[in-house]
């Protein structure tokens, strides 16, 4: 059985060793660039054996000038009669797209014939408007950062790139990570949403009603840990990910800790002492940062009720105030559809942003 290889290092040397010294013998002049970057556990580092049954192993994106788009076929004929049927125990050649699986491509053994490698070719403005849905990168409006995927960032943001003369790597710069304004909108939103609910998760118990507890305070740790990207200015991944990379953030372990045992707990009173900890505990982390006044962050009842809370809205509503006199000033703070996990069908088609920006405007 052939050893796992993390796809970052696979790839990599399958360029350099077998890619690149092939273009350069066809090709001396071309000027391009090529790199590993979108889909993929591989991008996130988080690619294990598993990760091998589809559309992973020796690939990787080549990007021409626009004038250089007509040697494409040119340069999959050479690929596809030099490349190796196997590179470091791993084939090389896959299955054509399966029409009823999204495009997938699956790695298939071969050992005669020619090689059909997962190599994808793109200008740098059509890989763009492919993944995101624009190249103009430089004039994106706070609305229209709204509407992109985040996890979608976060896999450009973590971009590998092997030989890059056309500068792609500049060009992604610019969406690195929210802009100020996006940002504090995103740090209002989330505060608001866990602000709603505050008092549910020990309401809902006192009723009987273990389930709804359950279902109020996993949402409300849902919003802590989103918060907790946000403050660290990490973009999240989508929810296959998101606990793992929650686990990684660059925050108090007793943090992260208390939000686990929340979500873990099999009671009500099992589960509120240690959300409302974690809400405080988020809270001071956002004083710390000194982004609005001093906000309290005392453990109170919730108006003299048997609840405690620490009244999560009044965060909201200083970061908020921060919003004057930008775009974001009175846009409802909703957050993004990227932070609805079974929301895929919507922030993960490109050709829908024009609709989603509809819901700030």
């Amino acid at each position: 059985m052939t050893e796992f290889i993390k796809g970052k290092e696979l790839c990599r040397d399958f360029f350099h060793q077998i890619a690149q010294p092939c273009i350069a013998r066809h090709f001396p002049r071309l000027r391009y660039s090529s790199g590993l970057l979108g889909y993929g556990s591989d991008i996130l580092g988080y690619d294990d054996p598993v990760s091998t049954d589809h559309m992973w192993g020796p690939r990787f994106y080549l990007f021409l000038q626009e004038e250089d788009e007509g040697l494409q076929p040119q340069l999959e004929e050479i690929f596809s009669r030099e490349f190796p049927y196997q590179f470091r125990g791993y084939s090389v050649h896959f299955s054509p797209p399966d029409p009823n699986d999204a495009g997938v491509r699956h790695a298939e053994p071969l050992s005669q014939g020619r090689v059909n490698p997962l190599v994808f070719f793109y200008t740098v403005d059509s890989y763009l408007d492919f993944y995101l849905g624009t190249h103009q990168l430089e004039q994106l409006t706070s609305i229209q950062w709204l509407s992109l995927s985040e996890h979608r960032l976060l896999a450009l943001s973590l971009a590998e790139f092997y030989t890059d003369q056309l500068h792609m790597a500049q060009r992604l710069e610019k969406i690195r990570y929210y802009p100020q304004d996006v940002w504090l909108y995103l740090l209002a939103s989330n505060w608001y949403l866990a602000a709603e609910e505050q008092a549910f998760v020990k309401r809902c118990g006192s009723t009987g009603d273990e389930l709804g507890s359950a279902l109020a305070c996993s949402r409300i740790a849902d919003r802590l840990m989103r918060l907790g990207f946000l403050y660290c200015k990490r973009y999240a991944p989508y929810s296959k990910w998101f606990g793992r990379a929650f686990q990684e953030l660059p925050l108090p372990q007793d943090l992260k800790e208390a939000v686990k045992t929340a979500v873990l707990a099999g009671s009500t009173q099992q589960r509120e002492q240690p959300l409302v900890y974690a809400q405080q505990r988020m809270a001071h982390l956002h004083n710390q940062l000194g982004l609005t006044e001093p906000v309290s962050e005392e453990i109170v009842p919730y108006f003299g009720r048997d609840i405690s809370v620490i009244f999560a809205d009044r965060i909201a509503q200083a970061i908020r105030r921060n919003l004057v006199g930008t775009p974001l000033e009175k846009t409802p703070l909703i957050g993004t559809l990227s932070q609805v996990p079974n929301f895929t069908n919507l922030y993960e088609d490109v050709g829908r942003r024009p609709q989603v920006e509809q819901l700030y405007r």
